[in-house]
């Protein structure tokens, strides 16, 4: 007897109702909290939990939809940072890496090849004819390393 007059005082302290509600709701539930709660939050005498709890009625799935959304969020962060690193990457070889022009033994031209890109996605036509000029004229190309930054 001292159990149960201990899990309807619980059960009252908990659910904020009065010892007679406490107590109807305990014996429709025989004896389990549990229920005797889901007993009173279907007749509207508890609310049910803010923030992290939820209704399963109310929006079915609505833990799983948080979760695959912090997922996609972490995942495009995470896409996004692997881009990022791979432009630096990329612009950084490019830093290292030169194109030289030539001609009898002597070098005419060393730009980094970042440099070059530029300046040919910025005047293309100008570049192209330089090229091929440069080649009637005798004159090399090399793509080459700098040894000194190990590439």
């Amino acid at each position: 007897m001292e159990n149960r007059l201990e899990q309807i005082e619980r059960l009252r302290e908990r659910a904020r109702v009065t010892y007679e509600e406490a107590k109807q709701a305990y014996e429709a539930a025989n004896g389990d909290l549990l229920e005797a709660l889901i007993i009173l939050e279907k007749q509207g005498k508890v609310q049910p939990p803010e923030g992290d709890g939820f209704y399963s009625s109310e929006r079915p799935g609505l833990a799983q939809e948080q979760e695959q959304a912090k997922a996609d969020d972490e995942s495009f962060s995470s896409k996004l940072e692997r881009f990022w690193q791979f432009l630096a990457d990329l612009i950084n070889k490019g830093n290292n890496t030169y194109l030289e022009v030539s001609r009898k033994d002597s070098t005419i031209l060393k730009a980094p090849l970042t440099i070059m890109v530029i300046v040919t996605l910025w005047a293309p036509w100008l570049i192209l004819f330089l090229l091929i000029f440069g080649l009637f004229l005798k004159f090399h190309y090399r793509i080459s390393e700098n040894p000194q930054n190990g590439g």
